[in-house]
């Protein structure tokens, strides 16, 4: 296969002219698209439209232990709501505190917790020189920002096919007692697509650290995401919990997931999961900021979800709409890119995102490029720490918010782009 950069410079430079004249049209059309955050779009927001509709009454205001949920308490969540939230999480109900709309919230409390109390008994972590942090990479830009907020160093670690390279981790970690976490989305990882190994996992869960108050930070935001029905077709993934109790390690992680793409993101519920005395902690810190989190959204969430088997059928709904355009985004890559050579794709099986791999030093170019013809699409560098992408490569794709029609053109705008800038590129 012929790919561009072994075309001779004469070849390159009149295929660098045709995809001008072909820009220049698509800039021409004045799109205005936009696929720059994994927004779920309007037709997934509309099949959490009959939840509202589920408190209406005083008497539906009533929890199944007699709380009247339209008043002050209940600190960690209603008995129903964390058991709910238990299905997700995968932990007993009673390690599960239940937040409001956001994990991203939780996790930032609770880095502030550790940095301003410690963990466990631990010094607090802003009481060190400095502290650092391991991050997957390419990872999630929220997480980043979390660390960077608080002036974490943060420390990049490479992802592989079964989830971050276990042995620089473990290097880094055993060496170390200021790198006291580390970022993590085990399930159709964002923006890759990775789920974590099992061994992956267990080494996780049992790996010396010199720091005894370290952390993982188990963001399983994608852990009901799947794009397909049949159970062979999804990601299965290790209980990090489970794995760190059997390792002696049962106080090692958090774990957090939401509903935030179940059902309305703006006004989903959240949840953080801990061994029982981390669980004892965070009540206590917690307590003093706030008397209980919205108990009517938690009791809406928990009436028309229901249970294990009512997520599963609702999700299979969400795949439905979301399939069909990861499967666009999959072929329009396949087809517009095969023989261009330098660049790679994920193709996941479930998650919100398809993480494209451009010709070296091209990224930046590329989404500018596409932001001039109308398609906005999250900034090039993003994916890393202080969003300093090494190779300026990597690009998030995020497939979700467009209908298909847009979609299909965002991604004919995207290749062309892709294109132009490796050709240009090439020719200097």
């Amino acid at each position: 296969m012929t790919t561009y950069a072994d075309l001779p410079g004469d070849e390159l430079g009149s295929l660098k002219a045709e995809l001008e004249a072909q820009y220049a049209e698509i800039k021409a059309r004045g799109l205005a698209l936009n696929m720059a955050r994994g927004k779920p779009g309007a037709d997934q927001l509309d099949l959490s439209m009959p939840m509202l509709a589920t408190v209406t009454t005083a008497e539906d205001c009533r929890a199944e232990d007699g709380t009247d949920c339209r008043n002050y308490g209940v600190l960690d969540g209603l008995p129903e709501a964390k058991r709910f939230m238990a299905c997700m999480v995968e932990e007993d109900p009673a390690n599960i505190v239940v937040g409001g709309n956001s994990s991203l919230s939780l996790m930032y409390e609770a880095v502030a917790r550790c940095l301003d109390f410690g963990t466990l008994g631990s010094k607090p972590w802003s009481q060190y020189d400095g502290i650092k942090w391991l991050c997957p990479v390419p990872g999630y830009d929220r997480h980043f920002g979390i660390t960077e907020a608080f002036g974490i160093e943060m420390i990049p670690v490479a992802m592989t096919a079964d989830g971050p390279d276990m042995d620089e981790v473990e290097r880094l970690v055993a060496g170390d007692a200021s790198v006291k976490g580390i970022w993590c989305v085990p399930k159709y990882s964002n923006p890759g697509g990775v789920t974590y190994s099992d061994d992956v996992v267990r080494r996780l869960a049992a790996m010396e650290c010199a720091a005894d108050d370290f952390r993982i930070f188990w963001d399983n935001a994608y852990c009901v995401h799947h794009l397909y029905d049949d159970a062979a077709d999804q990601d299965q993934l290790l209980d990090i919990g489970a794995a760190c109790r059997e390792a002696g390690n049962p106080h090692r992680y958090f774990k957090f997931a939401s509903t935030s793409k179940v059902t309305h993101p703006g006004s989903g519920i959240s949840a953080i999961a801990a061994s029982p005395d981390n669980v004892a902690e965070i009540k206590k810190r917690m307590g003093v900021g706030t008397i209980g989190y919205d108990k009517l959204n938690q009791l809406r969430h928990v009436k028309f979800l229901k249970d294990a088997d009512g997520l599963a059928a609702h999700m299979a709904k969400h795949a439905a709409i979301l399939r069909p355009k990861f499967e666009l985004v999959v072929s329009k890559l396949d087809e517009g890119l095969a023989e261009v050579g330098g660049c790679s794709w994920s193709s996941p099986r479930g998650g919100y995102f398809v993480s494209f791999d451009a010709p070296e030093g091209t990224a930046k170019r590329i989404v500018g490029l596409a932001k001039e013809a109308g398609v906005t699409m999250t900034g090039a560098g993003a994916t890393y720490p202080y969003k300093q992408d090494p190779r300026d490569s990597n690009i998030r794709i995020a497939p979700t918010l467009p209908p298909l029609a847009e979609l299909n053109a965002a991604m004919d705008v995207f290749v062309c782009c892709v294109k132009l800038a490796y050709a240009e590129k090439l020719l200097g």
